[in-house]
This record gives structure tokens, sequence and C-alpha cells, in this order.
């Protein structure tokens, strides 16, 4: 929905208020026109039901409003003497709507000095679940997501089996777009695999202030642009179902190119405006090597492969039965594995051939050999081509919604001429440091802004599905930032020590109270 449309959605929403409350506010002794004023109107009903102004600001909170707008029906209908589970059911079945009915058709007693205390333990523990789903819900959109890594693209930064927590605040917190989706779960409903948003009415996209900026080299949580659903609840062979921005699946990879940057691949080397990128110390990129065997020397594999720390992820393959195929390596690791007994060569796998998977599929380029191109600029224009046209095309029309048109030799952008293109939004290029086993923009291309969700910031669990018992936790990645300088460090044990204050601090100051007494 445009700016225009919201207004008018926001008007009508008014309107309807307006009609369905306007004696109430006046058995409450309040003026007829007070129910008409938007925003004030709210800030008014508050009062009438005693409740605290600042509840006005969750009802324009998008997802948390959801969860007010059903607790204000049904405090309205108490506040006017509707009270029974009847009153209550009707209030939130009807949207609403049952308060018309008392509205226009009930003897309106308005009861300004009700008690707000809940009467029974069952209506306790509802208003207590749902301040905690709302509290929960505004850290979920707002603050900070949890997520897990399942694939391996960032193998040795980020494992699978990482927990992590990801910052909406670093980069600015997005403003959902999806207006009516269930709290704290993503796309789907869990185990009904059913879609848990609507698609209509979206939020044009917005994004509060940021602490930073997406720096090159950061690990970034987004919205995988290409995200459709095919069946997960549409039944089979349907069509794909295109997914809202803020709905599609969330990918972590890490940030390469920036705005602006003339970003190229030479032999799996990615370089940034001519010059090799470097990525910081906790970065390991990998790559897929051969391994050539004398096949005379024996070799224990199996320690080997824990001497080099090599995961599910980065295993390994026979090739022939001299030759060993590794999926992923880092460059310590070969050099490691040169110097072993009974190892004659170790070959980095390089492609050099042409892949028309490869963005922005011309059959050109490969994963390892790839560009130079150039990352789209907020405000910057480029020149339309028959050549240009493959790397903007999904980003004209896509992305910042136009039509584009090809008439004769010209180009038509929304029905007008043109030889150029302005870009209204940055983009960014992510890729996985596990480079042969990582399906990144090589592949699908750039990545909008407004479908950056997050920074990573904290592990707070790693779970190895390959460990027995007590191992099955990583406890050297437990409470382990992400970014940083040098080497991971654990701050679990801290935890513990404060944990143990905190205990020891909260048994003393109950005895000294009890001797008090």
């Amino acid at each position: 929905m445009t700016l225009y449309l919201w207004f008018v959605f926001f008007l009508a929403v008014q309107v309807i208020h307006f009609i369905g409350t306007w004696k109430l506010y006046q058995a409450a002794g309040r003026k007829t026109w007070e129910a008409a004023i938007p925003v004030y109107n709210s800030i008014i009903l508050m009062k009438i039901i005693s409740r605290p102004t600042w509840w006005t600001l969750l009802l324009f909170i998008p997802i948390i409003n959801l969860i007010m707008f059903p607790v204000v029906w049904v405090e309205t209908l108490r506040t006017f003497g509707k009270k029974t589970t009847l009153d209550t059911i009707l209030g939130i079945f009807t949207l609403g709507f049952y308060i018309y009915y008392v509205n226009y058709t009930q003897k309106l007693e308005y009861n300004a000095d009700r008690k707000l205390t809940p009467e029974n333990k069952t209506a306790d523990t509802v208003s207590s679940l749902l301040f905690a789903i709302i509290v929960a819900t505004l850290v979920h959109t707002y603050l900070v997501q949890p997520y897990t890594i399942p694939t391996s693209s960032l193998e040795k930064s980020l494992l699978i089996g990482d927990f992590l927590f990801v910052s909406k605040v670093n980069y600015g917190p997005r403003v959902p777009m999806t207006t009516v989706a269930l709290p704290m779960v993503h796309d789907t409903i869990p185990f009904f695999k059913r879609k848990s948003y609507l698609s209509w009415p979206q939020l044009p996209y917005f994004r509060l202030p940021a602490f930073e900026k997406i720096k090159r080299t950061d690990i970034v949580v987004f919205n995988w642009p290409v995200d459709t659903v095919h069946y997960f609840y549409e039944p089979k062979g349907r069509p794909g179902v295109i997914k809202p921005i803020d709905k599609k699946s969330n990918y972590v990879k890490r940030c390469v190119g920036i705005p602006g940057d003339s970003l190229s691949i030479k032999d799996g080397f990615v370089f940034i405006n001519g010059k090799k990128l470097v990525l910081p110390e906790r970065a390991k990129p990998q790559y897929s090597y051969s391994v050539a065997l004398d096949g005379k020397t024996p070799i224990d594999f199996e320690s080997l492969l824990k001497e080099l720390d090599i995961t599910d992820g980065a295993g390994f393959k026979s090739e022939k039965r001299d030759t060993l195929y590794f999926r992923a390596l880092t460059e310590a690791s070969a050099e490691r594995l040169k110097n072993t007994p009974g190892i004659t060569a170790v070959i980095r796998q390089i492609d050099r051939g042409n892949d028309n998977a490869i963005f922005p599929h011309i059959n050109k380029w490969s994963q390892d050999n790839f560009g130079p191109i150039y990352i789209p600029e907020a405000g910057k224009t480029v020149a339309l081509t028959n050549e240009s046209l493959p790397f903007y095309k999904e980003i004209i029309t896509k992305y910042e919604g136009n039509t584009l048109e090809l008439d004769g030799s010209h180009f038509l952008i929304n029905g007008k001429q043109a030889n150029t293109y302005t870009f209204k939004q940055n983009y960014y290029w992510m890729m996985g440091d596990n480079r042969h086993n990582s399906e990144d923009s090589r592949y699908w291309g750039y990545v909008p802004e407004n479908h950056i969700v997050g920074k990573p910031v904290f592990i707070w669990m790693s779970w190895d599905t390959n460990g027995k018992g007590i191992n099955k936790i990583r406890w050297n990645r437990v409470f382990t930032t992400v970014d940083g300088e040098g080497q991971p460090q654990s701050y679990f044990k801290y935890f513990l020590i404060l944990l143990a204050a905190y205990f020891v601090g909260e048994y003393f100051w109950r005895k000294r109270k009890e001797n008090k007494a």
C-alpha cells in the first residue's frame, strides 16, 4: 500500500471508531467530537477505561497493535458493565463490532471506579501472559531476535548449530511491513505448516535510526531476495507464492561489497575497487582442494581430520584411489596437508568455466572468476543499455516497483522513454566464507537495503549434533561475540560467576529481612 492508501485506510478506521463509540464517550462525560479526532480519541479512550496514556502508543506499533486492540475492546466493554465471558468472546470474535451493539442498543452505565485488577486467577494469568507477549514481541521485532545457523556457508566463523542473538538496532530497526501476522514467528505457524501472516495490508518500508552503517566484512542477517514458497501451505502443482519482504527466509552471510563499490572475483579472491579484500582475523575463507596421495604411505585420516578441525560442512570424499577431494579447507589447513607424509600435492580447485547459474545469468562468469560489477548506491545514476540491463532489471522492476518495457530500441520506464536509471535505495553484495559451498549473491545478485534484518552480535549456545553427552555443547563457543578483534573468547564463566553472586546475594538479603522481622 502507498502512503496515500494508508492515509485513506487510517481515516476509514477513525470513522468506524467514531460511529461505534460516540455514545460511549458521551456516557463517560466526554464530548462527542472527542471520539472523532485521530490519536486524540485514543488518548481520551485510555482515560475513559482508566488505563495508562502510553497504551495509545502501543495501538500504533505494527504487530503489537494486533494484541492491544482486543485488550482495549474488552476493557471498553467492562468499563460499561459488559464483563461476562460471553461479552468478552463477542468483543474479540466480532473484531470489536460488538461495541456497536452496546453503543446503540444498551443502556450505558459508565463505571469510572471499576476494579482494574483481575478478579480471578485465570484472568490474572491471561493478563500476565498478554503483557509478557507484548514485551517479548517488542524486543523480538525492534531490538534483538534469536537466530540459528542452519548451513555451513560461514563455517569457522559461524557453525551449524550456533544459536545467535541478532541485533536490530545496529543497522536500525525495520518497522514491520507485514502488519497482520502472528507475533514472534516468521513465515510459518509452527507444526501446522500454514503461513503466519496476511499479505495485505502492507506498510511502506521504513527504518528507525541506526547506530552504524553496514561495513565491508560485516556478518549480516537479511531476507533472501529471491525467496518464494511452493508447497509449505499451497497445494502441490500451484506456482510459487511471492512472500512479503519481511517474511522472506532469513539468510546470514558476510557483506563483501557496499554501495558504490566495484567488485570482482579473481581465482576465488574478492577484489574491491581493484584491491584484494582484507578479511578480519576471525574470518577463515575456505575453498575446495584436490589432494594427491602417493598410494604407499598409510595415513590416519581420522586423526588428520580432527587435527585440521574439519567438520561435516567441510568433509572430504574420495575421487580416485590416489586422490581425495576436500569440499572446504582453509589455506592454513591446506598448507598443513602439504607437509603430511603420503600426500604429494594439494591443489586449490578454481572454477574457470562459464556458468549461466551465476548472476546476472549471461553465461559469462563462474563462482571463482566474476565481474567487475557495480554495486548500486541510492541516488546514483547508471546508463541503460542492452549490456547493462541484465544487472539492473530486477532492481528496476522487482525491488523498486517500476514497469520496464522495450519499445524498439528504446527502454520505457513507467511508460516514459529512458536511457538512464537512478537508484532509490542502497544495495549490498553478500557471500559465504565457505566459497564453494554457499548460495549467495554470486547466484542471485544484489541484496536491497530494505531486506536487511540485523547484525549477529552474540552466540549464546552452540550445539554439535555429532558430539556425545555433555560434549554436544561446544563450550568454547558459548557466550562468545560474533564480531571483534582477535579470536573468539567465551564469557560463559563470567556469566556463571555473576549468576552465582546473584543467588548468594538474594539468599543473604532474605535472611537479613527475616531476622529484622
